[in-house]
């Protein structure tokens, strides 16, 4: 069965964000994904320092949530990452968590596994956060799910994220759509194989020229 994580990153564990997560998983269970949320929100998550241990370790040097998402996602077919708005961005607990867990899990795998990025707020920020969010995807390979419009939802409270009926449809969908492209991969790695990735090449200019 194909599983797919789910990361909430507000401290709050029955907020708006997680309100946007449930309908995803309610249409995950109803396409046969197996699915596990994570409470990111709430830790206490420092950034990463760029010690370079990782390359040395196969994780990071502070072993915290983020090693035990990294071996959860090296097993797991899909990623979704939900953040709420904070000042235009994702929030910074989230932020942090993604860095390290992106940067530190080089031996995690992460070619051809399903990316999607939720958000949610109250007015305004949410296309630029969602803008912030899908970078991590596409810098490691990963696919990205989309939907029938921005992955958002908009309000204050779980109540309110109830009455966006436009929002909770596009998470639906984007369940629909991340689930059809998961099975789709794994039918075409039987087939084909999956895509070469170059390596080695590494733009930098030390000489100052």
């Amino acid at each position: 069965m194909s599983k797919v994580l789910l990361l909430n990153g507000s401290p709050r564990a029955n907020g708006c964000t997680a309100t946007a997560l449930d309908e995803m998983m309610n249409v995950f269970a109803a396409e046969g994904v197996d699915t596990e949320l994570i409470q990111v929100g709430n830790k206490d998550i420092r950034g990463c320092i760029a010690c370079g241990r990782c390359g040395e370790l196969g994780k990071c040097v502070f072993d915290d949530l983020v090693n035990e998402v990294a071996e959860k996602l090296d097993k797991a077919d899909g990623l979704v990452v939900g953040s709420p708005v904070y000042y235009g961005s994702p929030n910074g607990t989230m932020l942090a968590f993604l860095d390290r867990l992106f940067y530190s899990s080089g031996k995690v795998n992460k070619h051809m596994k399903v990316g999607a990025a939720v958000v949610t707020c109250r007015r305004g920020g949410n296309t630029a956060s969602f803008d912030v969010l899908n970078k991590y995807f596409t810098i490691s390979g990963m696919p990205v799910a989309s939907s029938t419009y921005w992955n958002q939802v908009h309000g204050f409270t779980a109540e309110d994220v109830r009455k966006d009926l436009e929002g909770l449809q596009t998470m639906r969908n984007l369940a629909r759509n991340m689930s059809f492209l998961i099975r789709a991969i794994a039918d075409a790695k039987e087939k084909y194989g999956v895509p070469d990735m170059e390596s080695g090449n590494f733009t930098s200019f030390p000489d100052g020229k």
